[in-house]
């Protein structure tokens, strides 16, 4: 196994996991300039990059400025997200986003691990169930416990992930824990084709059943689920809740990541 120091890492995601990589499941992509805009089921904004092409804070002040031009002509998107690394080269991008209604979401770890590191055997406690789930029923519960876990509704999600099932593409598995039949903690695997990488995703557990250890077993199972497809790497965007769980499974913290998101008056 091959063990990367936190630069070779942070090289990997850039090359690999931004840019068009991270517009795979969006209805439309659009380049513009160093930028591309992405759409997600006609309503939601995503903007992402490699990086910004050396540009200095009059010429983001502009990209920024086309960039939400560019949505707000569209009258269906309520939403758009403008994704920021907190080691990109951005000179005053902060202040073009705040200044134009764009407002700063909470600061995430960008997380990496080796993905066979990860896989270890960690006891499942006892009573808890861990399975893959794909049935609607299923997908709505499971969208209904995370958005309970993280304290705010995510609107739409059920359909988009079903929707993404639906395509047969094979980039997507849903996972559960459960007690008793009660969905406790969810999570997702995303293999990105043609990389070395997954996202885990979506990681969330009811507060009553935190620090129990669950987290921590959804976790394997989605990384024996990765070795088992032949990925070395896994990616994280953790909060401050779920860091340190990833960082005593051998994860490194590479970047922090930062959303702008603008809303429709």
């Amino acid at each position: 196994m091959t063990h990367h120091s936190p630069a070779d890492l942070l090289r990997m995601y850039d090359a690999q996991l931004r840019d068009e990589a991270e517009l795979v499941s969006a209805d439309s992509r659009e380049r513009h300039g160093p930028v591309l805009w992405g759409m997600y089921r006609g309503a939601r904004g995503f903007v992402t990059y490699r990086d910004l092409g050396g540009l200095d804070a009059d010429g983001i002040d502009r990209l920024v400025e086309e960039t939400l031009d560019h949505y707000r002509s569209d009258p269906r998107i309520t939403k758009v997200e403008w994704k920021t690394r907190g080691h990109d080269a951005a000179p005053g991008l902060h202040e073009a986003l705040v200044g134009r209604g764009f407002v700063r979401g909470e600061d995430e770890s960008v997380m990496i691990g080796e993905a066979a590191v990860l896989a270890a055997e960690v006891p499942v406690p006892e009573g808890v169930v861990v399975r893959r789930v794909s049935a609607e029923e299923d997908v709505r519960r499971m969208c209904a416990s995370a958005d309970e876990a993280f304290g705010e509704a995510v609107p739409g999600m059920a359909d988009e992930l079903l929707h993404r099932l639906s395509l047969g593409r094979d980039d997507l598995e849903l996972w559960v824990a459960e007690v008793d039949g009660e969905m406790v903690c969810t999570g997702r695997l995303e293999p990105v084709a043609g990389t070395d990488f997954a996202g885990l995703w979506g990681g969330a557990t009811l507060e009553g059943w935190r620090r129990r250890g669950i987290y921590r077993a959804l976790t394997a199972e989605r990384a024996r689920s990765a070795v088992r497809r032949g990925i070395r790497l896994l990616q994280s965007d953790s909060t401050e809740h779920s860091r340190p769980i990833l960082e005593r499974s051998g994860f490194v913290k590479v970047t922090t990541t930062t959303p702008y998101e603008w809303h429709r008056p």
